[in-house]
């Protein structure tokens, strides 16, 4: 059973808090959800997760969600902030494999939780059988996270939001024979993948997003990382067509520049009239 749900109006958007009980988890989760009041039919509703939902509130996102909608730059669009738990580093990761400390171990189970216990919950709670579509978004490890979800259920999701994504994730430390090609876990997932034309990738850095920089080309890692990805990314079909790359000139590994970037992702994703 859910908790009491508490709630707060603006303008366009309700905003709900629930706390989901998750067996896999073992822990009590919150979420908020952001619901457009315009969305009539459930089968309108096309669903946004972010992880670190946490994040969303130092924004704050849901002024920046109505106020996107209010103008009619998006169209209306229903957003679930995930909050982290206390064992975000073993939570969030890949699925594949832990680490090279270990850290996800338990990305697998996260999974289970937002496709077997999540998703159920709000299909029941919002009386929506079915979505119109689903996207995954995340900050930092987070948006590593979301990238692991959305790319090993392609068949559940649509688009994929990565904000300073944490794409250095590797399986062997710098000083045990660390390799760029053989070692990050999710350029490797993606390079054993298959092609899946209906997602489309955002991918966000910022300049100053950290200031290591591991084979001294001087470009930091966060971006060498990025640009990596897109490279696995095109390598198995993909196009600029299916993704959007954005670079932002002094932004930091920080809810500041998030909050900067989201309208970016979210009009990408979401603006334009509905067809």
């Amino acid at each position: 059973m859910a908790d009491e749900t508490p709630q707060t109006l603006i303008n366009s958007l309700i905003v709900e808090q629930h706390i989901l009980p998750s067996e896999y988890l073992q822990r009590d989760v919150v979420f908020d959800v952001y619901l457009p009041t315009a969305l009539s039919l459930p089968e309108q509703m096309s669903v946004l997760l972010i992880n670190d939902g946490q994040d969303l509130l130092k924004m704050p996102f849901d002024e920046i969600l109505d106020g996107l909608i209010t103008n009619g730059e998006i169209e209306p669009l229903v957003c679930i902030g995930i909050h982290c738990g206390p064992d975000r580093k073993m939570e969030y990761g890949t699925a594949y494999s832990s680490d090279y400390k270990g850290r996800g171990a338990s990305a697998g189970l996260y999974t289970k939780f937002i496709l077997e216990e999540l998703l159920p919950f709000v299909r029941k709670t919002y009386h929506a059988p079915s979505f119109r579509d689903k996207s995954f978004a995340g900050f930092s490890l987070g948006g590593l996270s979301a990238l692991d979800i959305a790319w090993n259920q392609a068949s559940e999701f649509n688009k994929i939001g990565i904000f300073s994504g944490s794409l250095w994730w590797r399986r062997k430390g710098y000083e045990d024979g660390y390799d760029d090609e053989q070692d990050r876990l999710m350029h490797l997932q993606i390079r054993k993948g298959g092609f899946y034309p209906w997602l489309r990738f955002f991918v966000q850095c910022g300049t100053l997003d950290e200031t290591a920089d591991r084979n001294q080309n001087g470009i930091i890692d966060s971006i060498d990382d990025a640009l990596d990805l897109i490279v696995e990314l095109k390598a198995k079909g993909y196009t600029h067509e299916h993704i959007e790359y954005l670079e932002m000139t002094d932004g930091k590994h920080d809810v500041p520049t998030w909050a900067k970037a989201l309208p970016a992702f979210l009009k990408w994703g979401w603006g334009g009239v509905r067809s």
